[in-house]
């Protein structure tokens, strides 16, 4: 009865997470400051309504009815089952759960690999504190599930259980090369990863889009004119606040990648090299070494210094000897119980200090709105048309500079003014379109502390 009971390490990381990201982080409204949620839902919506996947856009009045790759539909239908019960605080406690399935997987992994106990509880900071980087209500927190189920599985060798992962994964995020990726990096471990790579690569072809969504990715991710104007692309600022955290775990895989190599395991080194240069380069990438780089780290760690401190590593394992005794299940499904009706009883929103949540009201049905890409997933969600949202893979480079040369006021923004019809535009405060646009003889219909409504004069 007492294994029942008491937690085990990756149960008391998963109650520390969700205590945090509830109380401290206020999931809630935090999970919802990217308004990507936004048409994520409504498509789900759109999917459930008419039981087929999109291949054209419904949204953008910029650009109506072009092509479109819906890639994410299976996350966006489980997003909108979701809001369509408890509205969006179903939709915080979904993510939630994932994020602690996360963190419960991720002390398994540490096992998996051959890490120690005082190391992974050493870790758990460092892995919170980077992970909650992207933690948002959007399709990529499943990913963070596929692959850390994935790295399990190819660490103990059930390599079959990969091909259904796959065709998932496909239809959920766009992440999926991940997995051919990690099987590529484990052929120096055993060849025959190779073999599965391909059956992995060959079963994401089962998805709405066939090879289509592999091509529409490929050429996405080589855009470089586009990607360069995409935040979250960029490199991750280390010079900000509270970045010591992530610094730190960025050096723990990079030393983990160095002793891996000394210790022979060639496919650990491979793959913590990779997450290393991929965080470099793209802040999305951080999370994602955290999740997938730590529990290697340990591994590799440990098996490096057990010769300076047996003493120390000898009463780590007694420690793991004695967290494998206990798992706590009964109490985590009372935890889980208690958490969700806790979710479920706060109020869950788009952050009102940074949409035009006030302003809705006052904003036409039938308004043709300017409006920056970082309001547009809540205006969709609002049920309005958009002039551009955050599906830069939809837009393209060319519409993007367009853009910015509206909302910096460059030359040549009067003639995109005019290009697009616009009656009305919805903008940040702090926006200098927006007196630009009164100098023009646009009427200010509504102001607040976040945004400004104004009425084209005709």
């Amino acid at each position: 009865m007492v294994r029942w009971l008491l937690p085990d390490l990756s149960l008391l990381l998963v109650g520390v997470t969700l205590f945090y990201a509830l109380l401290l982080y206020q999931a809630p409204t935090q999970l919802f400051r990217d308004s990507d949620a936004g048409w994520h839902i409504r498509n789900g919506e759109r999917v459930l309504a008419s039981g087929t996947v999109p291949t054209v856009d419904s949204w953008s009045f910029s650009k109506p009815s072009e092509p479109w790759f819906a890639w994410e539909w299976g996350a966006d239908v489980l997003m909108a089952g979701a809001h369509q019960s408890f509205g969006l605080r179903a939709v915080a406690l979904l993510y939630l759960l994932l994020i602690g399935l996360c963190s419960w997987l991720w002390i398994r992994l540490h096992w998996t690999t051959g890490g120690t106990f005082g190391l992974a509880a050493l870790l758990s900071a460092p892995y919170v504190t980077t992970v909650q980087l992207h933690w948002l209500a959007r399709p990529h927190v499943f990913s963070w599930v596929f692959l850390l189920l994935a790295l399990d599985w190819v660490e103990r060798g059930r390599y079959a259980w990969l091909v259904p992962l796959a065709v998932v994964w496909a239809n959920v995020h766009g992440s999926f090369i991940l997995l051919p990726a990690l099987l590529v990096c484990y052929a120096w471990r055993d060849w025959r990863c190779l073999l599965w790579a391909g059956g992995t690569m060959a079963a994401t072809v089962l998805n709405p889009y066939g090879w289509g969504v592999h091509v529409h990715i490929w050429h996405y991710l080589q855009d470089n004119e586009l990607l360069d104007r995409v935040a979250e692309f960029q490199s991750f600022n280390f010079h900000a606040a509270g970045a010591g955290q992530i610094i730190l775990a960025l050096l723990l895989v990079l030393g983990g990648a160095v002793c891996a190599l000394q210790a022979g395991r060639w496919h650990h080194a491979l793959w913590m090299f990779g997450l290393v240069v991929m965080s470099l380069r793209s802040a999305r990438g951080l999370p994602i070494l955290a999740l997938a780089g730590l529990p290697m780290a340990n591994a590799a760690l440990s098996t490096a210094l057990t010769g300076r401190w047996p003493a120390m590593f000898a009463y780590f394992g007694r420690l793991r000897g004695w967290d494998g005794q206990v798992h706590g299940a009964a109490l985590a499904v009372v935890g889980v119980g208690l958490f969700g009706l806790a979710v479920l009883g706060t109020s869950a929103g788009f952050p009102e200090s940074q949409f035009p949540v006030a302003a809705m009201a006052h904003v036409p049905a039938e308004a043709r709105l300017l409006a920056p890409d970082s309001y547009g997933g809540y205006l969709i969600y609002r049920g309005r048309s958009v002039y551009f949202d955050g599906r830069s893979d939809y837009y393209g480079a060319e519409f993007m500079k367009e853009y910015v040369k509206l909302v910096e006021v460059r030359p040549g923004f009067r003639q995109i003014l005019a290009k697009y019809g616009f009656t009305h535009a919805l903008l940040p405060v702090r926006y200098s379109l927006v007196e630009v646009l009164r100098e023009s003889g646009w009427r200010e219909r509504y102001r607040d502390e976040v945004s400004v409504l104004l009425e084209r004069n005709f």
